[in-house]
Order: structure tokens, then C-alpha cells, then sequence
């Protein structure tokens, strides 16, 4: 049995028109990130101990963020981790953060408890070895509203347990 060929009319163009559609939709987002978009700068500005009720630690983590583009930059969330002598004790996430207005910075404040076994390990390995210094790693990925890219942030450092002598 044969069929007759589809009727060419409106049915036929929707899916094109569709695509046509979606096609502009994502240059015009693409278009928003400008040639011009630079990537924001992080820097982590402090790292201090707070009290807390618990057994396991708490810290603060204190996080300079620069805009130096001409838009506003949005927040989603953050997920970060602190590392120190290569073992992982510190793993958290962060949400409600201010909007960075163009060419401007902004200060944001982390909340962290320690991983109670993993800093359990260290402080045991600590306190047989003594260091002088202990090493550290943070790293954060700064999820952007829009269509932006996250942010992928890691520093490295020594923090120094000598203690000060006075002169």
C-alpha cells in the first residue's frame, strides 16, 4: 500500500523554526561572556581557629574576591577543601554569598569543621614527628551564575609552628 507524501506546510517548518530558535538562543548567551570577560581573582586572606561546642574543630576561612569586569558577578556556591600534610581534613560548601558589583572586590567568609578521624590522624602524627612547619593545600570551586565558568581556585603554603623567640 502506498502513502502520500506529507503535506508541506506548517508541520513540516516547526521543527526547523525550533531549532533556528534555540541555535540564537545560545549565540545571544554566548555572546554575554564577551571577549572581554576576565576571570575574577580569589585569594584566601585568613585561616583562623573558632571555638566550638563540638569535639571536632571549627575555622573560619576568609576569601578576597575580585571582579574586574564591568558586569556584576554572581555567586551560586562554593565547594572547597583543605588539605594539610597531604591528608584531605577540611571539606565543605558555602551558598548565600553578596553580589560582586563590577570592578570591585568583595570579602567572603567560610565556616569549616574538621573531618573528625582524618584530623584525628594528623594531630597523632603531628605530635610523634614535631614539624617546624606544616604544609597546606586549599582548593575551591567557585560555581558562577549564568553561563559563566566555575571558578577553580588552589593555594598552597607552610604554616609555621616554631615557636617565636623573643629578641
Amino acid at each position: 500500500m502506498l502513502r502520500a507524501p506529507a503535506p508541506r506546510g506548517k508541520r513540516m517548518k516547526t521543527p526547523a523554526v525550533l531549532l533556528l530558535s534555540l541555535f540564537l538562543v545560545v549565540l545571544s548567551g554566548c555572546a554575554t561572556l564577551g571577549v572581554d570577560y576576565e576571570e575574577p581573582t580569589v585569594m584566601v586572606t585568613s585561616f583562623r581557629s573558632l571555638s566550638s561546642d563540638d569535639m571536632a574543630p571549627a575555622f573560619e576561612i576568609g576569601l578576597r574576591i575580585i571582579n574586574p569586569n564591568p558586569t556584576e558577578l554572581a555567586l551560586d556556591g562554593i565547594v572547597y577543601t583543605v588539605s594539610l600534610q597531604g591528608a584531605e581534613v577540611i571539606k565543605g560548601v558555602g551558598r548565600d554569598f553578596p553580589v560582586i558589583p563590577g570592578y570591585s572586590q568583595q570579602d567572603v567568609t567560610l565556616t569549616a569543621n574538621v573531618q573528625l578521624l582524618a584530623g584525628l590522624r594528623l594531630f597523632a602524627g603531628l605530635v610523634r614527628s614535631k614539624p617546624d612547619a606544616i604544609e597546606y593545600e586549599f582548593e575551591a570551586k567557585l560555581d558562577l551564575a549564568g553561563f559563566y565558568p566555575s571558578i577553580y581556585v588552589s593555594e598552597t603554603g607552610q604554616l609555621d609552628l616554631s615557636p617565636t623567640r623573643p629578641q
